[in-house]
């Protein structure tokens, strides 16, 4: 097996050659938007106070952009700079900022679900606390579906371990602003990578299903801008046919790649533990039963899942400045 021997692996050098403003929708909570706590670290990326450092890759171009907020949370202001090893025309800075503003929701509407919301005696607080976040992914379909195999089954550690390994084999080291962050391969990138290479990766049986889903794209079978235009219960069809796809991932999928609010029909294991301790104050080793805890979101209707985004990115706020034992415990296991 070919291996990158890391330590030679030279980074790709980039120079900023844009700069786009963007004004998201007010209220827009930027680092509640643009970093969630709750997302493993993954290496393609870096967040302070106020700016995320995050590669992209584009319309097969390797970028480094750098989110700043510029404004505040009522009157918001975003700089984005670009860093390439080239000029970029208009057609790709203009279908960019179009993605940018898609994965992250800048133009969601928030006022109805705060309306609906305000006096709800779980929320009420959250919503003041993380005015103005909005659900936020960087990821294509291809990149998640890769993440989400990468997270079936495992710890956090695993996960981890697993995905840092791919990156760093398979991706690309960019350089920028005074960092170095890795950015995702192609979709169809592992075309000549056999099965076995992936395996010595010791992602164990996930070798199989990231072969597949890479197959899929290669091959063109799946095609995300297509899939994005089609009615929910076609896109969860579609990727329930996938090799290796679940419920679970499809799941997290409708919500953070295609932005459906409402769809909230799937609890892991373990998300059923930690649901369990923070609506129920119970055991996370002696769960509420799913159907129980399912029946309990259908309060929130077409904002369910909206919902649950908030009170879950509201836990993970607080693990960052609270001891929080019984969850560092689910976390490890």
């Amino acid at each position: 097996m070919k291996r990158k021997i890391l330590e030679l692996t030279l980074p790709m050098k980039l120079h900023k050659v844009n700069t786009i403003k963007l004004i998201p929708t007010s209220p827009f909570n930027f680092d509640a938007t643009f970093h969630k706590p709750d997302h493993f670290t993954s290496g393609d990326n870096f967040w302070e106070k106020g700016i995320r450092w995050q590669t992209w890759l584009w319309q097969g171009k390797l970028l480094g952009l750098k989110f700043i907020s510029t404004g505040t949370v009522n009157k918001p202001r975003l700089i984005v700079e670009i860093y390439s090893q080239e000029q970029l025309n208009s057609q790709i800075i203009d279908s960019l900022t179009r993605e940018i503003k898609y994965r992250y929701n800048l133009d969601l509407d928030l006022s109805d679900f705060y309306k609906q919301f305000k006096e709800d005696k779980v929320l009420k607080s959250i919503i003041k606390k993380l005015y103005g976040m909005r659900p936020g992914h960087p990821s294509s379909l291809y990149e998640y579906l890769i993440i989400g195999i990468v997270l079936q089954n495992a710890t956090v550690k695993r996960s981890v371990q697993m995905f840092k390994a791919l990156l760093e084999n398979y991706g690309t080291p960019l350089e920028y602003d005074g960092k170095r962050l890795w950015c995702f391969w192609q979709e169809g990138g592992l075309i000549n990578v056999a099965e076995q290479e992936l395996r010595e990766l010791k992602v164990g049986y996930r070798a199989k299903s990231i072969k597949k889903v890479d197959n899929y794209f290669a091959d063109g079978v799946l095609k995300e801008m297509n899939l994005r235009k089609k009615d929910r219960q076609t896109q969860m069809d579609e990727l329930l046919k996938l090799y290796g796809v679940g419920p679970a991932t499809v799941w997290y999928l409708l919500f953070d790649v295609f932005h459906h609010w409402d769809f909230f029909n799937h609890i892991s294991p373990w998300e059923q533990k930690i649901y369990s301790k923070v609506f129920f104050d119970q055991d996370p080793e002696n769960p509420v039963p799913v159907e129980k805890l399912l029946k309990h979101f259908e309060k929130y209707g077409k904002y369910k899942q909206l919902a649950v985004h908030y009170i879950w990115e509201d836990l993970w706020w607080k693990r960052k400045n609270e001891n929080m034992l019984w969850l560092e415990k689910l976390i490890r296991t």
